[in-house]
């Protein structure tokens, strides 16, 4: 078998905080949790799993006490949607709320979009542009 169009994606960070983060990720943006589930044993993580129900994708947040690794997002760790069109000033509202601080992603995320940090660090690009593999 080989990766195909259709393959889910999951996108995986550590976090160090689950809550703040599910409040940025859902109460903010909207998604969904997919699972959530408590380390069981010795070198085990906390789970969150947001995304939507439908979506060939998925991010998975890691922390717990047993997190060795915490998160290091760079400027260039950009989780962007592409929402084809204007970004709603009441989501970006939302995400703030939700514990997200407005920042600059440089020149061309500023242009063509909004850029907003979760609580862990990681950028994410609400895009006015859309995109296409074709």
């Amino acid at each position: 078998m080989t990766p195909s169009p259709g393959t889910h994606v999951r996108i995986a960070r550590p976090s160090r905080d689950l809550t703040a983060a599910e409040r940025f990720w859902v109460r903010g943006l909207g998604l969904t949790v997919l699972y959530r589930g408590e380390a069981g044993g010795p070198g085990e993580h906390d789970l969150l799993m947001v995304g939507w129900p439908d979506a060939a994708w998925h991010l998975e947040l890691v922390g717990g006490a047993a997190l060795t690794v915490g998160p290091r997002p760079t400027e260039e760790d950009l989780f962007v949607l592409y929402l084809d069109g204007p970004v709603d000033d009441a989501l970006v509202e939302r995400l703030l709320r939700a514990g997200g601080t407005r920042v600059s992603a440089g020149p061309y995320w500023d242009r063509w979009g909004v850029t907003v940090a979760d609580p862990d660090g990681y950028r994410l690009v609400l895009s006015t542009r859309s995109w296409s593999n074709a």
